[in-house]
């Protein structure tokens, strides 16, 4: 099939770096593994930081623009899509194009990380919340990745309109052996962008945790960087200098080289919607520590892989890491069921495999609705 992907949170192509980007790249990898062509929707950002009335219209109008080009341009004789596959569709990041897209081609209508809040459909938030909605009662295949997402979907789930389980997956690079544990203090490692809001919060949780922690041995190393790269340092300062390792932001490699160089990934995660570095670590052979925050909890095994404790229990999850730290027996054993639940459950493959199920279903609920409703298609 021919598909045409829309990524309405950030351009599939932009140079930016965040998780949601790499699942963007990583759904279209796995869709054209499957023998589709994808064709990304060249739309610009449909991202809002804030509930900005003059720019909603703007964006609206300009998605209606679009689609009378894009509908013009299959008319004359531009090879049209097979079926549309919007990622991360939701109240900041509204879908202004697949209902009307898919209605007018006839074709199936699929969605991946979609989600609804019943929060945000009064007040200053009604209108873009309406479009993501619109979005989510025009879908064949709603993808979800959680169960916290699913839950706020089921109000859409109908006999058209189906809601399948997609886990956060990843692909792993060459394959890193993991270093031999050396004589010296256990290793920690974080990931994670230095910018404000959630990060900054479980930066400066982190560094509490570890002052906490400071008569343990351990050192820890910090891949990332950002605007809130002084705000952080400052709050690890008090911790000795010589137990801190800054390397600043690294592309995909040689993060998961350190990582495989490390015992223990700890992360707080507050507000994570999964967190994909969570799978990396794992990938590498690490276990995790962590708040069960957000999406967390779905890309672990919570006992076998990662310990999790309350979000904010800032007490819980130093005495976590603490027992990681002094028993290495279950950090080698934690971290070896860590890497083969990453190599068995979480690869594209078995995403792959997921979405061939998802894209039938879809075909078939698009198939139909139109035989109930024959005339609305107007390729």
């Amino acid at each position: 099939m021919r598909i045409a992907f829309h990524t309405p949170l950030n351009p599939l192509g932009d140079d930016g770096v965040s998780g949601d980007r790499r699942m963007a790249r990583q759904l279209v990898a796995a869709l054209e593994s499957l023998g589709h062509a994808v064709e990304p929707v060249g739309a610009p950002r449909a991202y809002f930081r804030e509930p900005d009335p003059a720019r909603f219209e703007s964006a609206a109008a300009d998605a209606a623009g679009l689609r009378d080009a894009l509908l013009a341009s299959y008319r004359e004789g531009k090879p049209r899509p097979d079926l549309w596959f919007t990622y991360h569709n939701y109240y900041r990041s509204p879908d202004f194009l697949g209902p009307e897209m898919t209605t007018a081609l006839g074709i199936p209508y699929v969605t991946a990380e979609s989600s609804d809040s019943t929060r945000r459909t009064s007040g200053e938030w009604a209108a873009h919340a309406a479009a993501a909605r619109q979005a989510l009662a025009a879908g064949d295949v709603h993808f979800y990745f959680t169960d916290r997402d699913r839950q706020g979907l089921e109000r859409w789930r109908s006999a058209g309109t189906a809601l399948l389980s997609l886990p956060p997956f990843i692909a792993t690079g060459p394959e890193t052996t993991r270093s031999v544990a050396s004589p010296g203090a256990p290793r920690l490692i974080t990931v994670a962008m230095m910018r404000d809001g959630a990060k900054l919060k479980s930066y400066l949780t982190l560094a509490r945790i570890l002052d906490c922690c400071r008569k343990e041995d351990w050192t820890l190393t910090i891949i990332g960087d950002g605007p809130c790269h002084a705000e952080i340092g400052a709050a690890f300062a008090r911790l000795p200098a010589d137990r801190i390792t800054w390397r600043g932001q690294l592309d995909r490699d040689a993060t998961q080289a350190e990582l495989a160089r490390h015992d223990i990934f700890i992360w707080p995660g507050i507000g994570e919607a999964y967190g994909l570095v969570y799978l990396e670590a794992q990938a590498a052979g690490l276990p995790v520590v962590a708040f069960d925050s957000g999406g967390v909890s779905e890309t672990v095994r919570s006992g076998e892989t990662a310990l999790l404790v309350p979000e904010h229990d800032e007490a819980a999850l130093a005495a976590a890491l603490t027992s990681l730290l002094r028993d290495k027996a279950l950090r080698d054993s934690m971290g070896s069921a860590a890497r083969r639940f990453i190599l068995a459950e979480r690869t594209p493959a078995r995403a792959a495999e997921r979405l061939a199920e998802g894209l039938a279903l879809a075909i078939r609920n698009r198939r139909a609705k139109l035989k109930s409703s024959p005339g609305k298609a107007t390729p």
